[in-house]
C-alpha cells in the first residue's frame, strides 16, 4: 500500500489538512498584500482551479448544459457570493488585517449559516443555536476592538475586520443557496459552473482594478503562491474535506475547521512574524464555545448549511 493509500484508507489523519491547506491560503494573501492586487489574486485563484477541474469537466458540463441553462440563476448567485465575494473581500481585507484576526474571525461562519438560513426562510432558528450565535458575535466584537471597547468608536466602513464579516456573510448564503442544487446535476459540473460566473462576477472589478494601475508581479514567489492556492487551498483541500466527510461524518469534519485559526495563527507567527495577542485567545474561545452551545444537542444545524452537500460545495472556507 503506498502513502496515499495509507492516508485515504485512514481519514483521521486526513482531517488536519484542510485546515492546514486553507490557512496557507491565508498567510499567502497577507504576505502577498503590498505586491498583489486583492481581485487579481482571487481572479487568478480561480483560473487555476478552472484550469485543473476543466479537463474532467468539460464533457459532463455539454452532456448536462440543458440542467445548467434551467437553474443559471441558482448558478450564478453561488458564484457571486461563494467564488466572488467571499474571496476578494477576504483578500481586500488582509490588506489591513492580520492573518490570524481574518482566520478567527473566519471561525463565525458556522454560526453564520443559521442566521442566513432563517433569512432566506430555509429553516428556523432554535433557541441554543441562537444563544451560540450571541456568543459568538461577543467574540467577534472583542477582536474587532482588539481587546478594547473603548476603540469600537473608531471602527468604520473602511476597516478591515468587517470586510471579513462580510466575507463571511457571502459564504454562508453560499453555502444555504448551494443545498438547492439540483440532485441530477454532477456536483463537479456545477462547481465549474459556479467557478465561471464568480470570475465573470469578478470582471467588471478586475478591470477596473487594472485601470486605476494595478500591477501583476511576476516572479517566481507568487506565481507559484497563486499555484498552491488554486490547487491546494481550492481544490485539493476540498476532496479531502470530502473524503472525511463520507467517512467520519459532517459534525466531527465540520469541528476541525476552527483548526483553520490554529494553523493560521502559527503560520503567521512563523512565516510572518505576526504575535498572537491575549485578545485573539479570548475571541476564539467565545467563538468556539458559542459553536459548541449552537451544535451541542442539535449537531445536525450547522452540518445542514454548509456540509450536507459536501460535493457541491467544493470552494472551501478561505
Amino acid at each position: 500500500m503506498s502513502l496515499l493509500d495509507h492516508l485515504w484508507a485512514r481519514p483521521l489523519l486526513l482531517l488536519p489538512l484542510p485546515p492546514l491547506f486553507w490557512a496557507g491560503n491565508l498567510v499567502l494573501g497577507r504576505a502577498l498584500a503590498e505586491t498583489f492586487p486583492p481581485v487579481s489574486l482571487a481572479v487568478g485563484r480561480w483560473l487555476v482551479a478552472l484550469g485543473v477541474l476543466l479537463p474532467f469537466v468539460a464533457g459532463p458540463a455539454w452532456n448536462q448544459r440543458h440542467l445548467l441553462r434551467r437553474h443559471w440563476l441558482l448558478v450564478l448567485a453561488c458564484g457571486a457570493f461563494g467564488i466572488a465575494g467571499y474571496n476578494a473581500l477576504g483578500y481586500v481585507a488582509l490588506h489591513s488585517v492580520p492573518a490570524a484576526s481574518v482566520a478567527f474571525l473566519n471561525s463565525t461562519l458556522p454560526l453564520m449559516v443559521p442566521i442566513a438560513a432563517f433569512a432566506l426562510g430555509v429553516e428556523k432558528v432554535r433557541p441554543a443555536t441562537l444563544a451560540g450565535i450571541v456568543l459568538s458575535f461577543v467574540g467577534v466584537i472583542w477582536i474587532v476592538a482588539r481587546g478594547d471597547l473603548s476603540s469600537l468608536a473608531h471602527v468604520g466602513l473602511s476597516a478591515g475586520e468587517p470586510l471579513v464579516l462580510l466575507a463571511v456573510a457571502n459564504y454562508a448564503l453560499y453555502s444555504v443557496l448551494v443545498r438547492r442544487k439540483p440532485g441530477d446535476l454532477d456536483p463537479l459540473v456545477f462547481l465549474g459552473a459556479t467557478m465561471v460566473s464568480g470570475l465573470m462576477v469578478l470582471l467588471p472589478f478586475w478591470i477596473v482594478e487594472m485601470a486605476r494601475g494595478a500591477v501583476l508581479p511576476r516572479d517566481a514567489a507568487s506565481l507559484g503562491a497563486v499555484l498552491y492556492i488554486g490547487v491546494f487551498a481550492s481544490l485539493l483541500a476540498f476532496v479531502l474535506w470530502n473524503r472525511c466527510i463520507a467517512t467520519l461524518g459532517p459534525s466531527i469534519t465540520g469541528a476541525s475547521f476552527h483548526l483553520v485559526a490554529l494553523f493560521t495563527a502559527l503560520l503567521a507567527f512563523i512565516l510572518l512574524g505576526e504575535p498572537v495577542r491575549a485578545f485573539h485567545l479570548a475571541g476564539a474561545a467565545l467563538i468556539l464555545g458559542g459553536f459548541i452551545l449552537a451544535t451541542l444537542r442539535w449537531p445536525a444545524v450547522p452540518a445542514a448549511g454548509l456540509m450536507d452537500r459536501p460535493r457541491a460545495d467544493l470552494t472551501s472556507k478561505t
